[in-house]
Parts: structure tokens; sequence; C-alpha cells
């Protein structure tokens, strides 16, 4: 899904494009750049470690177990996209973009 913002509803699926910082000093939600959302994990970027701390970090930011969060591209690459199933929770940098558009 080619998205021109950071987010978007896809029936009951929350579509988010990231732009991911590994090796941060925290795990953070930053603010959007373009048409990504920033990211900030602890994690090194070694074999696909930092994607997997990031999808677990975002699974309690968005209240869902980190099985409902599909990365649909960029494991190995800072640029990523994935796929949060039924978020019980947004966080209020995507609820701001999101409030036309809820499903």
């Amino acid at each position: 899904m080619k998205m021109n913002t950071p987010c978007a509803w896809d029936g009951d699926t929350l579509v988010v494009n990231i732009l991911g910082t590994p090796a941060a000093k925290r795990d953070a939600i930053g603010k959007t750049k373009g048409h990504q959302l920033k990211v900030s994990v602890t994690a090194t970027p070694v074999a696909g470690k930092a994607t997997d701390h990031m999808v677990k970090f975002l699974a309690e930011e968005f209240d869902v177990p980190a099985k409902a969060i599909t990365v649909v591209f960029g494991r190995f690459n800072v640029n990523k996209q994935l796929r949060i199933l039924a978020p019980k929770k947004i966080p209020a940098v995507l609820a701001r973009l999101l409030q036309d558009t809820d499903p």
C-alpha cells in the first residue's frame, strides 16, 4: 500500500510508514517527517533485532499483542511499513492525522 501520509486505515488495520532509528538512547515515538513516523529504539540493527524490538515497543504503545503487528517491508532497513491489526490505543501524533479518516 503506497501512502502519502504516515498512516492510513485499511478496514480495522492501521498501516503506518516508519522511519526507524536503531541504537537510540531510549525507545520513543517521535514526530512525523514527510510521509513517515519517526520511531527510535535502543536495540542495535543486527539481523533484524531492532525491528523485532520496535514491534514489541509499538505493540505496547498501540495496546495490541506483538503478533497483531506485521512488517510489510523494511525488516532490515530504517524505512518500514507496518500493519497494526485493531489498535486499542493511538499515539497522539497519529491521532491528529487520523481524525478525519477513522474506520
